[in-house]
């Protein structure tokens, strides 16, 4: 692989950003009445009842509360938040300990610390945070790379994984550092994706798959020409069933619909529906096949389905008659040539496309019979005996066959020259059907005359010029014919009049050469007697490879600083915003050097400009910059900016053209703007970034595709395709609630979910009858196979279940922990597993060695807060299986009684837990996930603001998803940037 110089693209990676990562002090916290309380009730409290375990000496779990003071405390508000959770559970003092505080006591600290948090959310009122300058995360770049190239190429795949911020989420500074080695990695994957770059007439592109090698090349553009022939509608039923509604448009209520109405519901070319209409309707038609058409067609019933099936009679008698008509062509021969030459296969090539559309005769011959016709159909195709009466029926034929081609098009071949070995023309796609040689023929004459418009008909000209421009070719295939004359016929092969030129020669293809090669191969070709329509294939033959030659040399000539010019709109786009005039001619300055000082051709310089565009801080990380301005502290983000950490909230990828033309504009600021963008964003099928990395981070599933915690000897239907619909089903229920604004209590209280048919066959249910697409379809009651909602999908199941038994415990602590928004602390190191597998327990359920465990007043201070909801789920096996017996054939017992009060019975019973005594905890939770999320940071006491404002609009607005999005967006903390102090200063 050739090498990009990488020293300074690294050093600029590495150190560009040393300004934007500058720290500041967030100034000391507490006022005079905070610090009369901390000294009057808050430290007396210490002493009495936590100095003795967290105190200077070898403080347990490294909490050392001794040294404190309001100041102290107003600095480190997360810890001292733990503090009064701790207090306000009543899991600390440790229930071992002989000194316990009263309930006024506990009430009175966990006030002051309230205050404290109040206090410091009031002093700090309008300020937006550190969001510090940062990489891209993984699934940033991996987007941000799919959005700017068009194509999914997940470069990051060899990356380690991303850390995660105190919050959860790795798309923070907090976590996400640039090492060197980590940089190297950066080099490797900018190199991976600019292995894909094509280079275009009139610009650049990536293909799916690496495109260095010419079969690469070659693929590509084979496959879009391709494409382009599979979205052209040819099948002749679909326009005959057209045409019928059409005539029958006064009775379907639709009798000012115009027919090109009917083509484009369709689907199909309104100028064929056209011809076809004209065919069938215009004219006068007595014999011939036209008039058995007319016959067929005038047949058929009203009821849409029977047209169909008379439709597609229709279409199998035009394709049965147009087999019948279609000329054979043979392959050209001469002495002392093979027939698989250039030339010849070409020759051959050229006459079948011409008789595409051209009626050659033999109509006479064909009897109705042959073709299955009776009735009024069988008597228009009967051959008349009266010459006048002959020439109208052949007449009809000639007509019959411009209107339906042999083929629209032709995709494949194999080797033509062949006559009967390979009459069926499969094999490589757009192939000419040479032997041991390169080679591609275009044949799509009637597609283009009689079902193209004009721009579709631009299209397929530009896609077959891009294919020679793009692969080269006229070029290779000039080469592999010069090999194979001297190889494999012998034509050239020791004789010295064409010793001048070989295959592996640079300048074969030159005009000297070429003139040259030409006047030898005639002279032979004469010399050894070739017939006057061998003589013209071989001249047309090299006449149209020179053409072709010549026309790509001069294209890629002209295209060069077309290519240059792409480079620069690529840096546009990859960099987020504008480039300036100074920008622009660095991007031109560094391509030159790579051709005038590294020695660099077109290709590569251009490939290797890519790469340095992609490893610049400037595409690499956001960093956010406030707009511009002079001496306050906090100052709003400028326009581009501000569409970055949108889009990066939204799509978790860089802005679209419609957001960057508000940046632009200059109106994104306005909150009407900035939340009708947000609403279109979330609309958008980009917002699965939202869903899967928010959504994943938040309910911790988004690695369980690479989960290989089950047992799959005890659980063999958890393959790898569950595995992948267990990790999907989440992401289409949220992708669901986000881009059709729905309630955020159906997360927990929804009776409906998705499921594709490996899902389906897991939860029991029928396979859908009508999936999208993709094979996934939407499951309105769920509620009868024990599913709907967040809390039964297997995905969380199984991954808090540790492989052969369940776990209450894991289980519940998600509950608490994720949707709750519940800090637990990790047990101590010495607390004793429960047994491995669940046939293991013994006499014992697992109901009753939790109630055990629980005896110790220690563990039960924590575990009383989750259990019972995660024993809530026990009618669910390890892999999320709905049961009645567990594994060691006992009876499934679900029955709970909830922390705070309240008992129920299985997820029904949970989900009426939640929704009566914890709907305010979870979306409290969920507004503070989404808002750490959207800024990219751990969240502090000035947003506390922000988070009541969401709750605020949230019950306004029906409790739906959107209201917590125009809430952060229009947020002070989103839309601003506080400016950090100058530490020189």
């Amino acid at each position: 692989m050739r090498k990009t110089r990488p020293r300074a693209i690294l050093a600029g990676l590495l150190l560009g950003l040393a300004a934007a990562l500058a720290t500041a002090d967030d100034g000391p916290g507490g006022s005079e009445p905070a610090r009369d309380a901390f000294r009057e009730t808050v430290h007396p409290f210490l002493e009495a009842y936590c100095l003795k375990c967290h105190g200077a000496d070898e403080p347990e779990g490294d909490l050392d509360l001794s040294s404190f003071t309001a100041e102290a405390a107003a600095k480190d508000l997360p810890r001292w938040e733990l503090v009064r959770e701790q207090l306000e559970t009543g899991a600390m003092p440790p229930a071992r300990s002989k000194a316990r505080p009263t309930d006024e006591a506990r009430a009175a600290v966990v006030a002051w610390v309230g205050s404290l948090r109040r206090a410091e959310a009031s002093r700090n009122a309008g300020d937006p945070g550190r969001v510090l300058a940062r990489r891209l995360s993984n699934a940033e770049y991996d987007n941000t790379i799919r959005d700017l190239t068009g194509v999914d190429l997940r470069p990051t795949k060899e990356f380690p994984v991303d850390p995660a911020n105190e919050a959860g989420f790795d798309n923070s500074a907090e976590s996400l550092a640039m090492s060197p080695a980590l940089a190297g990695k950066y080099l490797d994957a900018a190199r991976r994706v600019a292995d894909h770059l094509i280079l275009k007439p009139d610009g650049l592109a990536f293909a799916p798959h690496p495109s260095l090698a010419d079969t690469d090349r070659d693929k590509y553009c084979v496959n879009q020409v391709i494409a382009f022939y599979n979205r052209q509608k040819v099948d002749y039923a679909d326009y005959f069933l057209a045409a019928h509604r059409y005539r029958r448009r006064a009775e379907l209520g639709r009798a000012d619909a115009p027919r090109d109405a009917f083509a484009d519901e369709a689907g199909l070319s309104r100028k064929y529906l056209a011809t076809v209409w004209s065919l069938l309707n215009d004219g006068e038609a007595h014999a011939g096949p036209i008039a058995a058409l007319r016959a067929l067609w005038l047949a058929l019933p009203d009821d849409e389905a029977a047209a169909r099936a008379g439709c597609e009679r229709m279409r199998d008698f035009a394709v049965d008659l147009r087999r019948r008509l279609t000329p054979e062509v043979e392959s050209l021969k001469a002495r002392g040539i093979s027939a698989g030459t250039q030339p010849f296969v070409l020759w051959k090539n050229r006459r079948l496309a011409e008789n595409r559309m051209r009626y050659a005769g033999g109509g006479a011959k064909v009897r109705p019979a042959d073709l299955g016709l009776e009735g009024d159909a069988a008597q228009a195709l009967t051959s008349p005996d009266a010459p006048e009466d002959l020439a109208r029926y052949e007449a009809g034929f000639e007509r019959f066959c411009r209107a339906f081609p042999d083929a629209f098009f032709v995709s494949e071949r194999s080797r033509v020259y062949l006559d009967g070995e390979d009459k069926g023309n499969t094999g490589r796609l757009l192939s000419a059907g040479f032997h041991s040689m390169t080679g591609y023929f275009r044949d799509d004459g009637p597609l283009y005359e009689l079902m193209l418009d004009e721009e579709g008909r631009a299209e397929l000209d530009r896609l077959w010029r891009e294919f020679d421009f793009v692969t080269g070719a006229p070029m290779r295939q000039f080469s592999s014919y010069l090999w194979y004359e001297r190889a494999e016929t012998g034509f050239m092969r020791g004789d010295p009049a064409f010793d001048f030129v070989r295959a592996e020669d640079k300048d074969a293809a030159s005009e000297p050469k070429f003139g040259r090669l030409v006047d030898a191969y005639l002279a032979k070709a004469r010399r050894l007697g070739a017939h006057d329509t061998a003589l013209r294939a071989i001249e047309d033959q090299f006449r149209i490879i020179a053409e072709s030659i010549r026309r790509v040399e001069e294209d890629r000539r002209q295209a060069e600083p077309r290519h240059v010019e792409a480079l620069q709109d690529l840096a546009e786009r990859a960099f987020r915003r504008p480039l300036s005039a100074e920008d622009r001619r660095g991007v031109a300055d560094f391509y030159r050097t790579l051709r005038e000082q590294d020695g660099l051709g077109h290709e590569d310089a251009v490939r290797d400009t890519v790469v340095s565009l992609l490893l610049s801080p400037r595409f690499c990380y956001r960093v956010d910059l406030p707009g511009e301005g002079e001496g306050a502290a906090v100052r709003p983000l400028s326009g581009h900016d501000l569409a970055s950490r949108l889009s990066y909230f939204l799509w978790a990828s860089m802005p679209d053209a419609e957001l960057l033309s508000h940046a632009e504009a200059g109106d994104l600021r306005e909150p009407e703007v900035l939340t009708a963008q947000a609403r279109r964003m979330l609309r958008d099928d980009r917002v699965r970034g939202l869903a899967t990395e928010f959504g994943g981070a938040w309910l911790d599933f988004r690695r369980f595709e690479d989960h290989n915690g089950v047992d799959r000897g005890r659980f063999p239907t958890f393959d790898d395709a569950l595995r992948r619909s267990m990790f999907e089903e989440p992401v289409r229920y949220l992708l669901d609630v986000v881009q059709n604004d729905r309630p955020v209590a159906s997360l927990l209280e929804g009776r409906h979910t998705f499921v594709d048919a490996a899902l389906a066959r897991h939860y029991g249910m029928h396979t859908p009858k009508d999936p999208g697409p993709d094979g996934w379809a939407r499951v309105d009651d769920a509620a009868p196979y024990g599913r709907g909602g967040l809390l039964p999908m297997a995905v969380f199941l199984t991954r808090n279940s540790p492989g052969l038994r369940t776990s209450p415990v894991k289980r519940g602590y998600w509950v608490v922990r994720r949707l709750l928004g519940e800090h637990i602390p990790a047990p101590p190191a010495n607390v004793p597993d429960l047994p491995d597998d669940e046939s293991k327990l013994g006499d014992l359920t697992l109901r009753e060695t939790l109630t055990r465990h629980r005896a110790d007043q220690a563990c039960a201070v924590c575990h009383d807060r989750f259990d019972a909801i995660g024993l809530a789920f026990e009618g669910y096996g390890p892999v999320g299986e709905a049961r009645k017996l567990d594994l060691g054939g006992r009876p499934i017992d679900a029955r709970a009684s909830f922390p705070r009060g309240g008992e129920g019975e299985g997820v029904e019973g949970l989900r009426a837990y939640l929704k009566s005594q914890r709907r305010e905890e979870f979306e409290e939770n969920l507004a503070r996930k989404l808002l750490a999320y959207a800024l990219g940071r751990s969240l502090i006491p000035s947003d506390d603001a922000t988070v009541e404002s969401m709750r605020e609009r949230l019950a306004a607005e029906g409790g739906r998803f959107g209201a917590l999005v125009d809430a952060i967006v229009v947020s002070p903390q989103f839309r601003n940037k506080r400016l950090e102090a100058d530490p020189t200063e």
